[in-house]
């Protein structure tokens, strides 16, 4: 199987988080919903149930196709909360590398690398990314602050589902929250005159040394006429070990330009 597509397929993989396998990871089950809440009350209990950790790692192996062709790869990843994300494959043939200053990947096979703003990812996905916004999206936390805006709720799905009171032409945005620890069940942004779609289901949650993080995702991109879909599996995750992120362009590499 070719590797031509694992930079893609890497930075993909920063914006969802599919399966947290560790044997002794418990999956949560559903909550129960109250048809009373208020969208005020759903929002404050997603903010009050963010998890507080200084690092993450662990192994993934991360599942893409785009409808053509599918491709498989296992890769590490490191994260510091708030400072910086980090992805290596095998023998680091590909490495990635996110902070709230740069995103920054190479592909030694085409011996090529970007090195720039988030101006890349947010073209990939189409979506204006930042590093919180990307962080958010692992954690299953909303990908934009909920408390600026007003919106309807109802109930869909056995979840929470929030609509913006004020529908924008340009950008809409759907969100639902599981009731048990007010995480997210699903994201939606849609760009209609673009057609561009970007769907993160968060299918159900686990705990992790009593963290409660997602445990199965699946994301689908469509822009146009063309279509992506991702899924992960991690494996062996940690919390707040010492972690570091090695990273270095190697010398002579072509650097990819955005046109």
């Amino acid at each position: 199987m070719s590797f031509l597509k694992i930079p893609k397929l890497m930075v993909y993989s920063l914006f969802a988080l599919l399966v947290f396998s560790c044997k002794s990871n418990k999956v949560l089950t559903d909550g129960t919903l109250d048809a009373n809440l208020s969208a005020k009350t759903i929002i404050k209990n997603h903010y009050n149930n963010q998890i507080n950790f200084r690092t993450l790692s662990g192994k993934m192996k991360i599942d893409y196709s785009d409808g053509e062709s599918s491709q498989g790869v296992s890769v590490s990843l490191r994260m510091e909360k708030d400072k910086a994300i980090w992805i290596s494959a095998p023998l680091g043939v590909v490495k990635a590398y996110i902070t709230p200053e740069r995103v920054s990947f190479y592909n030694k096979l085409d011996n090529e690398y970007f090195d720039g703003d988030f101006l890349y990812l947010s073209n990939l996905l189409g979506v204006e990314l930042n590093f919180e916004k990307v962080q958010n999206m692992l954690l299953g936390e909303a990908l934009f602050d909920l408390k600026d805006g007003k919106y309807d709720t109802s109930i869909s799905q056995n979840n929470y589902q929030l609509k913006p009171k004020k529908s924008l032409d340009l950008l809409k945005t759907l969100f639902e929250i599981e009731p048990k620890n007010f995480k997210m069940a699903t994201q939606q942004i849609a760009q209609p005159l673009k057609k561009r779609i970007l769907q993160i289901q968060y299918r159900n949650y686990q705990s992790v040394d009593k963290k409660v993080l997602p445990n199965e995702i699946g994301i689908l991109a469509i822009d146009g006429d063309k279509s992506n879909t991702i899924s992960i599996e991690y494996r062996n995750i940690e919390f707040n070990r010492s972690v570091n992120f090695p990273y270095k362009i190697p010398n002579g590499f072509k650097e990819i330009v955005l046109k």
